[in-house]
This record gives C-alpha cells, structure tokens and sequence, in this order.
C-alpha cells in the first residue's frame, strides 16, 4: 500500500512531454539547417566527432532525472502493516437525499452539490469518529459502511447522484431504517444520523421510523436545503439546459423545501434541525453537537507506518543529471571501434 502526501506536484510532469517535443523540434530544425546549409554526409565527414546518439542520451538521462525529481517531491509513502488503533469518537451517519428534487438550483450550485460541500466540510472538521455514507431517494442504499478512512468517504462522497437509485421520490423512513442496521447493537458508542435533504418525503413513516431508531439509542439532526420558494428540477445534456422536469399536466414541477417535515423528525428522536442553506451555521451546529455528545473509545484498523520514500528517487534524479552533465556530445572511442550507431569515423 502506497499514498502520495503532496498529490499538487503531479502537475508538475507536464514539463516532461512539453521539453521532449520541444527537443524534437530542435533536432528536426538542425537538420533541416543542415540540409540547407550543404551535402549532409560531407557535413558529417568534417565533424567525424560528432555523435547522433549521444544528444538523444543526454535528453533521456535529463528527463528520467527530472521525472524522478518531480516523484521525490509529491513523496511516495508506503504503508509497511495493518495494525488495530485505540480512538474515541461516535458512530456518524450521513443519510443523503438524491432525488430528482435535489438537483434544483435554488441554493447554488444546486441542492445535491450543496449537500456533498456539507457532508465533506462535516467530515474535515471530526476527529477520531467513525462514519458511513447512505443515499436515497425511493429507496436507501449503502454507499460506505462504517470507516475511519475520511479519504475514501469523500470519494465516495463526490460519486453520488440520482441515477445511482432507480426507484425515485424521497422515502425518508428508508434511511433512517437502513442507517440503524450500520451500527452494532451491542457497541456502547454514541450514535448520530446526519440526514441531508429538501424534505419533499413522498411517505408517511418518516416520524414512525425515526421514534423506532431513538430505541436503539439514535440521535437524529436533519439538515434542510433547497428555499421555501423553490425552483424548476433543470434537465441537462452535457452540462446544458435542455428543459425543466413536468408534471403530467405538462406543468412545471416546482420543487420547495420541506423544513417541518424535518423538524418533525429531529425532534421525534432527541435531535435538532438546520438550515443547510448557511454552511456556517451547520458546521457551528453539528460541531456544537458533537462537543456535546460524549465519545466512547474503539478499536479501528488502519495502515500504520507510513514511511517517506521521496529521498530515494530525489538522489535517483540527480544521480542522473549529474551523468547527463558528464556525458559529452561527441563519439566513445571504444564505442566507434565496435561501430555501433554508425559512429566510426569515415
């Protein structure tokens, strides 16, 4: 197992294609100077020193050191163990809402992206906590089970939209059902359902699901996006607006936010609602809960040892540019003895 600490220096590579076509263009150029110039093979008779494979050896030799530079630089690290850590933390829970309604543009970019910029800065801000990711929509699904690996619940995170379920309408009850079965019953650790959504529920048992949760000792905030004025569900194609989603009247769907459904559920299980339109009263709030709620020590596996492994291909790289800097452009005299690359002298 292996990570990259400083994955912004990648970027950095693209010197490598950019200086190799540009010493493409300059060899082509020289020898159509040449040409112009006179008889290339009398050119080459009164330069008999001058090698043809030496310059393309000096680019390879600058370019696998830089490369190997730019590598040193983002610092490969590799994991050498899997080993069990002691943390303190609660069990969290994000339950995220990707119906249709959720791809509004009443709150920018649009609810459902507004939701993931909220779920991701909950997570920057935990500690030790372990959490899992749940989408839904007609029905709940599982995105990540529980995990103290943030890293890859934001990739999980950034992959949800609503083809993800085909069943469509908003079943609030599903989450909170399907998000209960995340946590061990047996585990004393503190448990938190974070569910995101506009509140457009298309069932009845939201209150009822959320009541049986608060049995196993669940504590529900529920974060609202989206305006009570609403807006259009926007159809796109390629990032373009195409149409707006209708009804069977051919009207308009207009798509508002449900903040008392919400509420109505925070409340039936000990928890709070928010506004998710104002980031920074949710992460003030969620934060003030977290403070609040008291952490419980469990066991996690994670990679352990990570070491650093840039001063490797740094001493690589400039081992090689130091070669490159020695090797001359003119022919080896045991080389154009064996005649290789043509390079015996006429």
């Amino acid at each position: 197992m292996f990570e990259l600490e400083e994955k912004g220096y990648l970027s950095l590579l693209i010197v490598i294609p950019v200086v190799a076509l540009l010493f493409l263009y300059v060899q082509f150029w020289k020898n159509k100077k040449q040409k112009e110039f006179g008889d290339v093979e009398l050119i080459q008779k009164l330069s008999p020193q001058k090698s043809v494979f030496k310059p393309i050896l000096k680019m390879v030799l600058f370019l696998l050191g830089v490369t190997s530079i730019i590598i040193g630089i983002v610092n490969p690290m590799m994991g050498t163990k899997m080993e069990k850590v002691k943390r303190q933390g609660i069990d969290i829970v994000f339950a995220v809402d990707i119906s249709k309604s959720m791809l509004a543009e009443d709150v920018a970019p649009s609810r459902l992206e507004k939701s993931k910029q909220l779920v991701s800065q909950m997570i920057n801000q935990l500690g030790s906590d372990r959490i899992g990711i749940i989408a839904y929509s007609g029905n709940a699904f599982p995105i990540l089970p529980m995990t103290s690996d943030y890293s890859v619940a934001k990739m999980f995170l950034q992959s949800m939209n609503p083809g993800m379920i085909s069943s469509q309408g908003t079943s609030i009850d599903q989450a909170i059902n399907l998000a209960a079965t995340f946590f061990d019953k047996k585990d004393k650790t503190n448990k938190l359902l974070i569910l995101i959504s506009d509140g457009e529920d298309h069932s009845d048992s939201a209150t009822e699901a959320a009541e049986e949760a608060k049995k196993v000792g669940l504590k529900i905030v529920t974060i609202g996006v989206g305006t009570e004025k609403g807006g259009p569900i926007p159809l796109k194609r390629n990032g373009i607006v195409e149409s707006f989603q209708r009804d069977k009247e051919n009207e308009v769907v207009i798509t508002k936010r449900n903040a008392e459904v919400l509420t109505k559920i925070a409340k039936s299980c000990n928890g709070g609602y928010v506004d998710g339109n104002s980031t920074k009263a949710v992460l003030n709030y969620v934060k003030n809960v977290l403070d609040n709620t008291q952490k419980t020590e469990f066991e996690s596996t994670q990679m352990a040892n990570f070491q650093s492994q840039f001063q490797w291909f740094i001493g690589f790289g400039f081992l090689l540019l130091f070669i490159d800097f020695f090797v001359l452009e003119t022919t080896t005299k045991w080389v154009r003895k064996m005649n290789l690359f043509n390079e015996k002298e006429s």
